[in-house]
């Protein structure tokens, strides 16, 4: 039997076609969070490795700071407990924490099934544009992760995990707070990084020049030092640096693209 064109696919062809995506995606989502459910040690050895002063990211910030004779930097002793208040719910957390990481390490195949699906109505360069962007995007925001894994999430957790207004009030730290936590500076991180993408996009409809940019330039170092400062509450400068640099970093990245895209 002949297969039809795609101009000639009726609305409840598209239909059965959107249903077939999707169940692809949902069985991939399915077979890899029971993949993960499956390596709980593995998963949750990830997770919490920023919670013990041996995270090798606490060392190594620490030799920095001894080269660069800047206190704030050392590692101190340390180690939370974290902790859990429901019956149910180290079996709730195991199981929200799967499905995520099924999420997660289906997103390259989830992706391509959804752009599979709409680029038969984009021009070929319409697909071009939208495969450019979709990578981009997809691994700024991965990048974006990485980094508050790597750097916001561990200081924040330990200038937080360790604050005290008084010796007398102990901190005791659930695994819902935890998980919570990391996952929200988890996404804006990811978000923010996504600047450069939303750059070119405003750049392209019209709603942002680089020069527009350029002169703002001084508002967008302060704006990224706000934001350091209230994503990463600790009391070193150096921390406060390392996170708005990147951030001013994709912003000078993004008047470069603006730029490009204008022309």
């Amino acid at each position: 039997m002949k297969q039809k064109n795609e101009s000639e696919l009726t609305f409840w062809d598209h239909l059965d076609e959107l249903r077939a995506t999707l169940i692809r995606i949902v069985c991939v989502v399915v077979a890899l969070m029971l993949l993960s459910f499956f390596f709980k040690d593995e998963l949750f050895h990830i997770i919490l490795m920023p919670k013990d002063n041996d995270f090798y990211i606490y060392h190594f910030f620490a030799w920095v700071g001894n080269v660069l004779h800047l206190s704030g930097l050392e590692t101190n002793d340390f180690q939370v407990r974290l902790i859990n208040t429901k019956l149910s719910g180290q079996f709730l957390m195991h199981m929200n924490v799967s499905f995520y990481a099924g999420i997660i390490l289906a997103s390259p195949y989830i992706l391509y099934q959804l752009f599979r699906f709409v680029s038969p109505a984009l021009y070929e360069n319409e697909k071009r544009y939208s495969v450019r962007v979709i990578t981009w995007g997809y691994v700024l925001f991965l990048l974006g992760v990485l980094f508050s894994y790597f750097l916001i999430f561990p200081f924040t957790f330990r200038f937080l995990a360790l604050y005290q207004v008084s010796t007398e009030v102990e901190n005791t730290i659930t695994i819902d707070s935890y998980i919570d936590t990391l996952t929200m500076l988890s996404l804006m991180m990811g978000i923010t990084f996504e600047i450069p993408i939303l750059a070119w996009l405003f750049a392209k409809l019209g709603f942002l020049t680089a020069e527009f940019m350029t002169r703002y330039r001084k508002h967008a170092l302060v704006i990224s030092l706000v934001i350091a400062a209230i994503i990463t509450p600790t009391s070193d400068v150096f921390t406060l640096l390392m996170v708005t640099f990147p951030m001013f970093i994709l912003y000078e990245a993004s008047i470069l693209i603006v730029r490009k895209s204008g022309k």
